[in-house]
C-alpha cells in the first residue's frame, strides 16, 4: 500500500515550490520503486530508511526497492474554492482519494512575495482553508442525504442512515469537521460514510514554511502552528521549502553538508513522509533476498495474513504460515541460514501482528 498525501495551500505560501522539489526527488529516484506514473500534480518519492540500505548491503540483491509515497498537489486554495472560485472542486476532489492532508502555510516574511490576504498571518490562512474543505464536505452530504431521503421512503435502514446522515450535516453546519463526528454501526450510512470521502475526516498535518533563517531553530509564526497542531493532535512539521528545492539533485554528501550548515540533520521532505507514517499508524517491514530487498508499508496491528496481502492477495487468501526474523537479529548474524541455526528465526502464523522491521517470508497455497 502506497501513502497518499495531499498538499493544500493558499497561493504564494511555498506549496508550489515544495512540491517542486517532491518532483525533482521523484525523477532522482526513479529506480526506487516500480511502476511509477509520472503526472502534472503527482510525484512518487522513495521513503527513505537506513534499514533498506543496511539489509541491501548485507545481501546484495538484483534489485532494492524502497516504499513510497504519492503526493498530490492540490491548486491554491482562494476563498470560495468550494463554490468552484479558482480551479476549485476540480481539485478538491483530488484530495478525496487522500489519505492524509498536508496543509503548507507561510510562516516567513518577505516583502517581494505578496500575500492573497495582505498580511501573513498562519493561523488565518489555515482557518479559510479548513473552512473551504468543511464547505466541500457540507455539499457532499447535502447531496447524499438527498439520495437517502428518497430512498426512504420504501427502506427502513435508507430512513435510519437519512437520519444520521442529517445528523452528521448538523455537525458540519456547526463548524465541526468530520473526524470530530461519532461514527454510528448502521451499515447503510457506514456505506455511504465511505464512499464521500469526507475530507475533513482526514488526519491532518500542518506544515510550517519558514525561511533559511528559522529553518534550524524556527520562529513566533511557526510556533503558532505547532501549538496548534498539537491542540488538535495532528501531524506536524517544519520545512524550508526554498531549501528543499536546493537540495534536490545534489549527491547524498553535499545534501549532508547543506543541511549541516543550516544546523539540521534531516531534510524537510524526510520529516514530512515521517510525520505522514506516523499520523497515519504505518509501519514497515521487509522481504530480503537475491532477488531484491524490498521495504512493504503495512497499518499498525495488522496481521501476518493482512500484510502478506500486499505483496499479491493470493498470498493472503491462502495464507499458510511466516517465517520471521527481527531486523536487529537479522543484521546481529552473518546471514539468513545463520538465523535459522541460532533459533531466531520464528515460524508464526495467522494471529501473529507484524512488528516494525520484521524480515519475512511468507507460505502459501491457493
Amino acid at each position: 500500500m502506497a501513502l497518499s498525501i495531499g498538499i493544500v495551500g493558499l497561493p504564494n505560501v511555498g506549496k508550489s515550490t515544495l512540491f517542486n522539489a517532491l518532483t525533482k526527488a521523484q525523477n532522482a529516484q526513479a529506480a526506487n520503486y516500480p511502476f511509477c506514473t509520472i503526472e502534472p500534480n503527482k510525484a512518487t518519492v522513495a521513503v527513505p530508511d537506513t534499514r533498506v540500505d543496511a539489509l541491501s548491503a548485507k545481501v546484495s540483491p538484483q534489485k532494492t526497492i524502497y516504499a513510497s509515497v504519492d503526493f498530490i498537489d492540490i491548486a491554491g486554495l482562494v476563498r470560495g474554492a468550494s463554490k468552484g472560485e479558482g480551479l476549485g472542486n476540480q481539485f478538491l476532489a483530488n484530495i478525496r482519494e487522500c489519505a492524509a492532508i498536508v496543509e503548507v502555510v507561510r510562516c516567513f516574511e518577505d516583502e517581494n512575495i505578496t500575500h492573497v490576504d495582505g498580511a501573513v498571518a498562519p493561523l488565518r490562512d489555515i482557518e479559510t482553508i479548513e473552512t473551504e474543505l468543511l464547505l466541500a464536505d457540507l455539499q457532499s452530504v447535502e447531496k447524499r442525504l438527498e439520495k437517502l431521503q428518497k430512498m426512504a421512503k420504501g427502506s427502513k435502514d435508507a430512513k435510519a442512515a437519512a437520519e444520521l446522515m442529517q445528523n452528521l450535516l448538523d455537525h458540519l453546519n456547526a463548524g465541526k469537521p468530520a473526524s470530530a463526528f461519532a461514527l454510528p454501526e448502521q451499515e447503510t450510512f457506514l456505506a455511504s460514510w465511505r464512499e464521500l470521502g469526507l475530507i475533513t475526516a482526514k488526519p491532518i498535518i500542518y506544515c510550517a514554511n519558514v525561511d533559511e533563517s528559522a529553518v534550524a531553530d524556527g520562529n513566533p509564526l511557526m510556533e503558532e502552528v505547532r501549538s496548534l497542531a498539537k491542540e488538535r493532535n495532528a501531524g506536524f512539521a517544519c520545512i524550508c521549502a526554498k531549501l528543499e528545492e536546493e537540495l534536490q539533485g545534489l549527491p547524498e554528501e553535499e545534501q549532508a553538508e547543506l543541511l549541516a550548515s543550516y544546523g539540521i540533520e534531516q531534510s524537510g521532505l524526510v520529516r514530512i513522509i515521517r510525520t505522514g507514517y506516523a499520523t497515519l499508524g504505518l509501519c514497515s517491514y521487509f522481504t530480503a533476498g537475491p532477488d531484491e530487498v524490498r521495504a512493504w508499508t503495512i497499518r499498525q496491528g495488522w496481521k501476518a495474513p493482512q500484510a502478506a496481502g500486499v505483496i499479491h492477495t493470493d498470498f493472503e487468501r491462502g495464507f499458510i504460515r511466516a517465517e520471521v526474523i527481527s531486523y536487529d537479529a537479522y543484521m546481529s548474524l552473518e546471514s539468513e541460514a545463520a538465523c535459522r541455526a541460532a533459533g531466531v528465526l520464528r515460524v508464526e502464523g495467522k494471529d501473529y501482528v507484524v512488528q516494525d522491521g520484521d524480515v519475512m517470508h511468507f507460505l502459501f497455497n491457493v
